[in-house]
């Protein structure tokens, strides 16, 4: 068997090559040439997989390590009966770790009591789900909307976007991209999304860059219905506007759900699902591959500081979300080209970010409040 992989597959060469030969090449470099040979295709988003770069190829496989498929075309794979599979909440917990940073930092940063203020969270699936549990922890008051869910579900804490909007002091985007009806996301955040905004509102965007119109939020930001906003993920990218940069109080390289168990449980999602699909016993030793985590343990001492003071101190010493604002700024240059491959460098090279569970806290003279918001947001105690 020959297996082609993207190279920003985590540890897809170490997984991939237990079961065959093995070709790693560069994601927007994978050409119909490359799978000639193939009989399988393992890639994240930034690969385009549609009918021109399969037909006529022995590719029985594809996978994407990435929990969206926006960059496949189903109806061209299906058409050419090949097999293919997403990875759906592989990085939700790393997209809810970075909006607890992204929230933890503004406060720090602006003097805002995040304690008794309301976020309004689009979506509730995989992430939006794991980030209304750690935004509970942070004490906000949460608003929830995803008429898909709603649809089918007899939960009656599902709101009105309208109602959301209104009332919601911060918003947050959890959507996926969807153009088609009854419930299409693209562009959802519009002028008419803005106008229903609560004036003074944050906005977080975190989902896809398609779900935003990016010249609604300006406007929206211009006009202080909006105050600050956190930008993960941009329209266009790689080539990332410079104007919305210089207005984001916090921006990052699309890289909200690149935690290592992220990216590591898409790998582990498309190594799983080939074996099932060609019948082979899987053999890769995961738990070998994990390397040790840089912070395994952090002792604090609570004493006279607020909960938020505390959490803040504990989330950047496992992950500083600003260390990814500085990264963008300094990459964000006049030429489109250069910043496009600043853009993508940024993504390849990610630093090896942790997930809370692999940090013990030790949390001295912690009440069991501030002891309970510790665990939600995910950190082990002892």
């Amino acid at each position: 068997m020959k297996i082609v992989c993207a190279e920003t597959v985590l540890l897809g060469e170490e997984a991939f090559s237990t079961l065959g030969e093995t070709a790693v090449i560069p994601d927007r470099a994978i050409g119909r040439g490359d799978l000639l040979d193939a009989d399988a295709l393992i890639v994240r988003s930034k690969t385009r997989i549609n009918r021109e770069l399969l037909e006529g190829t022995p590719v029985k496989f594809v996978g994407t390590a990435t929990a969206g498929s926006d960059h496949i075309v189903a109806a061209d794979l299906s058409a050419l009966e090949i097999y293919w599979c997403a990875s759906p909440g592989c990085n939700a917990n790393s997209v809810s770790e970075y909006i607890t940073a992204a929230l933890l930092t503004l406060a720090q940063q602006n003097d805002i009591k995040l304690e008794g203020k309301t976020i309004g969270v689009i979506g509730c699936g995989n992430v939006g789900s794991r980030t209304v549990q750690k935004c509970e922890a942070l004490g906000l008051r949460v608003l929830r909307n995803d008429p898909p869910l709603a649809a089918v579900s007899t939960d009656p804490d599902f709101l009105p976007l309208e109602t959301v909007l209104t009332e919601s002091d911060i918003v947050t985007l959890h959507v996926p991209l969807v153009k088609n009806k009854p419930w299409p996301t693209e562009h959802m955040a519009d002028y008419r999304f803005f106008e229903q905004l609560k004036p003074g509102a944050v906005f977080i965007n975190a989902a896809r860059g398609n779900v935003c119109d990016y010249d609604a939020l300006l406007a929206a930001h211009q006009n202080d219905v909006v105050s600050h906003m956190v930008i993960d993920v941009w329209t266009p990218e790689p080539a990332f506007r410079t104007d919305i940069l210089q207005q984001a109080a916090l921006a990052s390289p699309h890289i909200a759900g690149h935690s290592y168990e992220g990216k590591l449980n898409g790998t582990v999602t498309c190594y799983n699902e080939l074996c099932h699909f060609f019948e082979i016993e899987p053999c890769w030793d995961i738990a070998a591959s994990l390397p040790p985590s840089a912070i395994p343990e952090i002792r604090i001492d609570c004493s006279g500081r607020t909960d938020n003071d505390v959490l803040c101190d504990i989330v950047r010493q496992v992950y500083d979300i600003r260390t990814d604002d500085q990264l963008i700024r300094k990459a964000a240059v006049h030429n489109d080209l250069e910043r496009a491959k600043n853009f993508d460098a940024l993504r390849k090279n990610y630093r090896m970010r942790r997930e809370f569970m692999n940090t013990v806290v030790h949390a001295e003279n912690a009440g069991e409040a501030l002891k309970n918001k510790i665990s939600t947001l995910g950190f082990r105690q002892q």
